[in-house]
C-alpha cells in the first residue's frame, strides 16, 4: 500500500531540519544541516542566507533519500522558521547584506531611544517588544547609521521569504513572521504606517501578508531536481517556529501552555484575538486571522548551563552536570541565580542585563551552582508565565519540549515550581510537525488545526511535589524582588 507522507522543514538559528512524517505524525526520517553564525563585531550576529538556502535544499534531498520516498508518496511540505531576522535584498532578489538574526544586539541604542519616545505606542499596536532583536529596531539602526545595504535595498526579507522567492518567485510572508518584524499592526492586520515611517521604508519593500496555510506549487525546476521531487509538490507558506512548536505539541486551545527550553527558552499560549500586555512584559504575535500567540522568550536556557559547565571546567557530559544537582535540596541552600548571562528578552526586555548568583556562602559547592542555575532558568519562565496569566488566565495544561526536557530533574523542577502536571513529548520535532500539519490543512487533507490533537506522539506526565512547590513559591518571591530591584542597574 502506498504511503502518505509529509515533510516539515524547520529553519532554526543553529540548524536546518527536514523531518519526514506519515500523516499520523509518526517519524519516518530526519536530516539536519548546521548553520554557522558569524560575529564580526561585539554584539553583532549574522548568518549567510544563500548558504542556509542551500542547506535547506540539501536537508530536503537527504530526508527524501533516507525515507526512500517514492513517486506519489509525498503529499506536501510545510515551512517553519526562526523569527526576527532581516536581510537587505536588491531588485534582482539577491542579498545585499548578511542575515541579521534575533541575537544581534547592535541596535541597543535605538531601542533605548524608541522606548523614551514612540516605542510603547508602537508596541501596543504591533505586540512586538521594543528590543534590539526586533527587525523594526534593526531597520531604525540601519537608517540612522546609513548602513549601505539598507540604502541600496529594494526589499527587506526574513529567511523564509528569501527562500520562497528563490524557490517559487513569490514575495509572501505569513501573519506570524510579519508580526515578528515589529512592523505589522495586529488590529488592522496590515503593515503599520507609523513603524514604517520610523524605519524609513515603504510597504512596497515588504512582502504580501498571507495565511500560513497558503499553498504554492510550480517550484523552480532546478531546485526541485536537486531535492528530488516534482515541481508541483505543494509547499505551505507555514509560520514561525514558536507558534508551530505550540501547534506541534497540541497546545492550541485556550489555557494550554507550551514551554520550550533549548539554548534559549520560551513560554507561549494561543489566544483568540490579539490582546497585549500593557507593561510590555510579553509579546503578542499573529498566527491566523483569528488566533494570536502570547508569550515571552528568554535568551537564557541551556546556554546558561553551557556557560556554567565551561566556568566550572566540568569534564563530563551535560547530563552528568545536571545529574550532579540531584543531591542538592530544592532552593540550593539559599543560592538564587538570575540567569541573564546573555542579556535578556522577557520579562526584562533589556539587552544589557547581567547574570547573578545571590546568596553565595562558604558551604556552597559546584552542585549548588548547577541546582540554582536550573531553578533560575525555571523561575524566569515562571515569571513570564505570571505575565501571561494577566491576559489569558491560569494555565490548564503545560507541555514541555526542547533539549532541557530530556532531563528528568529539570522537568521535575518545572512541575514543582509551576505546581502543575507537566506533559513531556517523546519527540523534539514539534515545530516541524506543526509545519507539516499546517501543510496538510493547506491541501485540505485535514479539516482544521485543532485536529492535530488526534495525531500527537505519546507523552509522559510528571506530577508536582506540592511540598517542594510551597517551598519554591517562597523562594520565587525573593527571586522576583531581586530581579526587579537590580534591573535598574542594567543601563
Amino acid at each position: 500500500m502506498r504511503r502518505e507522507l509529509v515533510i516539515g522543514l524547520d529553519i532554526g538559528t543553529t540548524s536546518v531540519k527536514a523531518v519526514l512524517f506519515n500523516v499520523k505524525g509518526r517519524l519516518i526520517a530526519d536530516a539536519e544541516e548546521l548553520i554557522t553564525t558569524h560575529y564580526p563585531r561585539p554584539d553583532w550576529a549574522e548568518q549567510n542566507p544563500e548558504k542556509i538556502e542551500k542547506s535547506a535544499v540539501h536537508a530536503l534531498s537527504t530526508v527524501i533519500q533516507k525515507g526512500d520516498v517514492q513517486n506519489g508518496e509525498l503529499l506536501t511540505v510545510g515551512l517553519s522558521c526562526a523569527m526576527h531576522s532581516v536581510i537587505c535584498i536588491n531588485d534582482e532578489f539577491e542579498p545585499l547584506s548578511p542575515m541579521i538574526i534575533w541575537s544581534d544586539g547592535r541596535a541597543s541604542e535605538q531601542a533605548d531611544k524608541l522606548m523614551k519616545n514612540s516605542g510603547h505606542s508602537i508596541y501596543l499596536k504591533t505586540g512586538t517588544p521594543i528590543h534590539p532583536m526586533s527587525p523594526f529596531v534593526k531597520l531604525v539602526w540601519m537608517k540612522e547609521t546609513k548602513y549601505k545595504p539598507y540604502q541600496q535595498a529594494a526589499y527587506f526579507m526574513t529567511m523564509k521569504e528569501y527562500l520562497l522567492q528563490k524557490w517559487f518567485h513569490k514575495r509572501l510572508i505569513d501573519y506570524s513572521m510579519a508580526s515578528s518584524t515589529g512592523l505589522f499592526n495586529l488590529l488592522t492586520q496590515v503593515w503599520d504606517q507609523q513603524a514604517l515611517a520610523l524605519a524609513g521604508i515603504s510597504e512596497q519593500q515588504l512582502s504580501e501578508i498571507t495565511p500560513p496555510t497558503k499553498v504554492l506549487t510550480g517550484m523552480k525546476k532546478k531546485v526541485a531536481e536537486e531535492i528530488g521531487i516534482d515541481t508541483e509538490i505543494p509547499f505551505a507558506v507555514g509560520a514561525a517556529d514558536g507558534q508551530l512548536a505550540n501547534l506541534g505539541s497540541g497546545s492550541i486551545a485556550q489555557g494550554e501552555v507550551n514551554i520550550s527550553a533549548g539554548t534559549s527558552g520560551a513560554i507561549r499560549q494561543f489566544i483568540k484575538g490579539s490582546r497585549v500586555n500593557q507593561k510590555q512584559e510579553t509579546f503578542t504575535y499573529g498566527f491566523t486571522k483569528d488566533l494570536s500567540i502570547i508569550g515571552g522568550a528568554s535568551n537564557n536556557g541551556g546556554i546558561a548551563l553551557q556557560w556554567l559547565k565551561e566556568l566550572l571546567e566540568f569534564q563530563g557530559s551535560y547530563n552528568e552536570l545536571i545529574k550532579s544537582a540531584e543531591k542538592i535540596d530544592p532552593g540550593a541552600d539559599g543560592l538564587i541565580f538570575l540567569p541573564y548571562i546573555n542579556g535578556e528578552r522577557a520579562p526584562l526586555w533589556n539587552g544589557r542585563a547581567k547574570g547573578n548568583f545571590y546568596g553565595l556562602n562558604i558551604g556552597h559547592k559546584k552542585e549548588h551552582l548547577v541546582r540554582a542555575a536550573l531553578e533560575g532558568i525555571t523561575f524566569n519562565l515562571y515569571q513570564i508565565g505570571k505575565s501571561l496569566e494577566i491576559i489569558a488566565g491560569k494555565p490548564l495544561k503545560i507541555n514541555v519540549n526542547g533539549g532541557l526536557s530530556k532531563s528528568d530533574l529539570w522537568v521535575q523542577i518545572v512541575a514543582d515550581i509551576f505546581g502543575k502536571e507537566i506533559h513531556v513529548s517523546n519527540t523534539h520535532h514539534n515545530a516541524a510537525w506543526g509545519a507539516a500539519w499546517i501543510a496538510l490543512v493547506g491541501i485540505e487533507k485535514e479539516k482544521s488545526l485543532e485536529e492535530i490533537k488526534k495525531n500527537l506522539p505519546e507523552e509522559k506526565i510528571i506530577k508536582p511535589n506540592l511540598k517542594n512547590h510551597n517551598k519554591y513559591i517562597v523562594i520565587y518571591d525573593k527571586y522576583e524582588k531581586l530581579a526587579r530591584s537590580i534591573s535598574a542597574f542594567f543601563k
